[in-house]
């Protein structure tokens, strides 16, 4: 084998490197490049060989050779170059000497910049883009300052350490996931995973194997190499199952058995895997209304209620929604490279809508509005009332025009039949508008208001 190796010429060698090779001798005149040296400076072998790398410099070929140096000092030098053809190349240069430590040949490697340039340029977008979403993470945090919301504060902060359940309500786009994020954030396990889980967006089928983990060709199309479920990933650290009022019956069961005897099965297996997972779980349903109509257990129920924090409607801390949205205004506008602004009517207009999609809603408006208009538009209260689809505003405000009994039932008609088109039943537009439901059929009947239950 040795002597195949010596039988071979270097320059055979040298020419299957990816890098480019260039040797010169102890006065700086070039005695051998490789292919790929051609390859990465576009230069070809004729224009190189044979002269002296002062003079190539001389006439415009390279820029910052570092062989004049290596000859001077002796040593190793790593440098940038740039080629006449705009080529950027790393360079790392070697001297080689006899024994009397006199120079008889330079070795420089050349290594071609580009691609690993290019690939700087996607890291560094990419470390961009992620910073961006960390922004948008750290911003995605409780805000209110409402009699409302101070005492849901107060909890996070009672409860986040005290590593029990806590059952997080309220209806959808209030900020359940936020106050998850505030309990994690706040905990001893916030430097630990975690794993969130919408029940509600996993089909019941997949649901079990996601949340469990299977083991190798448990089912049809299982992976043969199985798969670890929800809570074994986020096992020392929080799972915060989102929509569990929408987890199928047989499968609280199985969370119910979790939760009690910290261990989780995998499916098709048999053994149990110890657990130490803090839950989380969250929900827009009255799991109480649920577990009387037995689609949610009891126990489970009781279980996950240990620590129970109720979310108010938007609607139900109007004095947040300014704060709110200034908050969602100056993230888009950061976002967008904008500089929309807010007349100050627009917060009053803001306070009389009925948010029925909550502080979601809120934000898709608030960002509909920044990515629609120009850079430095002012967004004044028509423009408003239109993202909403709210009425214009009325002028037949003259008890010469109108009875004040018509005024009242103006109103009350556009209230009414604005929260059964928001809402959608008698019932639920009752509670919003705080009175009984027969009130609601009987006010509608009166006023001519259609309804549909």
């Amino acid at each position: 084998m040795e002597e195949y190796v010596e039988s071979v010429d270097y320059k055979k060698i040298c020419d299957e490197l990816y890098d480019g090779i260039y040797i010169a001798d102890e006065k700086g005149k070039t005695l051998y490049v490789n292919k790929s040296y051609s390859r990465i400076t576009g230069l070809s072998p004729d224009l190189v060989l044979g002269k002296y790398v002062i003079d190539l410099m001389k006439e415009g070929l390279y820029k910052n050779a570092i062989t004049p140096d290596i000859i001077k000092t002796k040593k190793p030098i790593n440098a940038m170059a740039e080629i006449r053809t705009g080529v950027k190349v790393l360079l790392s240069g070697s001297p080689i000497l006899d024994q009397e430590g006199n120079i008889k040949k330079v070795v420089v490697i050349n290594r071609d910049m580009s691609d690993l340039l290019d690939m700087q340029k996607k890291l560094v977008a990419s470390q961009n883009e992620i910073e961006h979403l960390r922004n948008l993470q750290v911003t995605n945090k409780l805000i209110g300052k409402s009699d409302e919301i101070q005492p849901i504060m107060q909890m996070i902060h009672q409860v986040a350490n005290l590593d029990v359940t806590v059952l997080i309500t309220g209806e959808t786009g209030v900020g359940k996931e936020v106050i998850g994020n505030e309990i994690y954030k706040n905990s001893d396990r916030h430097d630990k995973p975690f794993i969130k889980v919408n029940c509600a967006a996993i089909p019941a089928n997949l649901l079990e194997a996601e949340l469990f983990g299977y083991e190798a060709g448990s089912f049809t199309g299982a992976s043969n190499k199985g798969k670890i479920g929800m809570f074994e990933l986020a096992n020392k650290g929080t799972l915060l199952l989102d929509e569990v009022g929408e987890m199928p019956l047989e499968l609280q069961s199985k969370l119910l058995r979790i939760i009690q005897e910290k261990e989780v099965t995998r499916v098709g297996g048999t053994k149990p895997i110890k657990l130490d997972v803090r839950i989380l779980a969250a929900t827009n349903c009255d799991l109480y209304e649920l577990v009387k109509t037995g689609k949610f257990r009891e126990d489970l129920y009781y279980r996950l209620n240990v620590f129970p924090i109720h979310i108010p409607p938007l609607r139900n801390r109007f004095s947040d929604i300014e704060l709110l949205t200034q908050h969602y205004l100056d993230i888009y506008n950061t976002k967008y490279g904008k500089q929309v602004v807010f007349d100050r009517e627009v917060t009053e207009v803001f306070k009389t809508y009925t948010w029925p999609g909550n502080i979601r809603e809120l934000q898709n408006v608030v960002e509909r509005l920044v990515i629609t208009s120009d850079k430095y538009k002012k967004i004044n209260t028509e423009l408003a009332r239109k993202i909403l689809n709210m009425e214009p505003e009325s002028t037949e405000t003259s008890t010469g025009e109108l009875s004040l009994k018509e005024i009242v039932e103006n109103v009350e008609r556009k209230i009414i039949e604005k929260a059964l088109k928001d809402y959608g039943s008698t019932r639920k537009a009752a509670a919003v508008l705080k009175i009984s439901q027969s009130s609601v059929v009987k006010k509608a009947k009166k006023l001519g208001i259609h309804i549909s239950d």
